[in-house]
């Protein structure tokens, strides 16, 4: 079942002189199974909405539904709701806490009443999904790298076993390779399980990269909500309010503005070296 929003307000500071606006209006269906980037400049409401979603923030205003239901009624169980809808924050040291790795990934299911055998299955599971090697399973968290730590954190997720997995920043800090393998990560368990995933990041190339869907927030709004090749073809609007289309879509639209006929609506690598071995082809031609 998807997540439903229907009009969805926050205020912070509401009916104080400080009220800040962080949600305006926003109406959302986020079905079952897709991979949704959301992109924003600092501000812009992103991480207040993703709050929302397994239901550490109450609306102001509005109603949110999961699996048919208002999860701001005085009967729902909220902590059901974040077992099925796992939040992983920018900053794994917010999630960590136990003296070693695997005690910490144990905790979620743990606490959701699961025998002791089951619970320690699905931490090594976990654990393996997102890649650590067993060496690292009974070492501090807190002695790990930054890559490692993100790991974790999404272990500790993903032993809940959620139906929705919702990653905020995950790759801010990494290198690189780093973001390529925690990324490449997530979207192999993606396809390996059929989660719904939304990743909350800064960088558009590793969103054209991976989703399916991008939500673009601005002023706590909803600004675009399409394919990536449909977004970042509003790459001068995106621009104005402090985002942009990839790098490679810029290559490209400078190639065809100097007369090469090559498609200048490519988001990702992929799709630039098809472009150009078209063309290299003979398929293109210089206009």
């Amino acid at each position: 079942m998807p997540i439903i929003l229907d009009k969805v307000n926050h205020v912070y500071g509401a009916d104080t002189a400080m009220a800040v606006h962080a949600l305006k209006d926003v109406s959302l269906v986020i079905p079952d199974g897709q991979f949704i980037g959301l992109i924003g400049h600092t501000g812009s409401g992103k991480s207040t909405l993703v709050q929302h979603l397994n239901g550490l923030m109450r609306a102001t205003s509005g109603n949110i539904y999961f699996n048919g239901e208002d999860i701001d009624a005085g009967d729902f169980d909220k902590r059901k709701l974040r077992s099925k809808v796992g939040l992983v924050f920018q900053y794994p040291e917010h999630q960590l806490f136990e003296t070693d790795v695997f005690t910490d990934v144990c905790f979620g299911p743990k606490n959701l009443g699961l025998d002791k055998k089951e619970v320690q299955l699905r931490a090594y599971e976990a654990l393996k999904l997102v890649g650590l090697e067993d060496d690292y399973f009974y070492q501090s968290p807190f002695d790990l790298s930054g890559g490692q730590k993100r790991r974790v954190a999404i272990a500790g997720v993903l032993a809940m076993k959620p139906e929705v997995l919702i990653l905020d920043e995950p790759t801010a800090g990494l290198d690189p390779r780093g973001r390529d393998e925690i990324l490449g990560q997530i979207a192999r368990l993606k396809q390996e399980t059929g989660i719904t995933v939304i990743l909350v990041s800064h960088s558009m190339d590793d969103v054209a990269k991976y989703v399916d869907r991008i939500i673009v927030m601005n002023q706590g709004s909803v600004l675009f909500d399409d394919v990536p090749r449909a977004v970042f073809g509003h790459y001068a609007e995106l621009e104005q309010i402090g985002l942009a289309a990839p790098q490679v879509t810029y290559i490209m639209k400078e190639l065809r503005d100097n007369g090469y006929d090559v498609s200048d609506d490519v988001t990702t690598i992929d799709e630039a070296k098809e472009a150009l071995l078209r063309y290299l082809r003979g398929k293109g031609r210089k206009r």
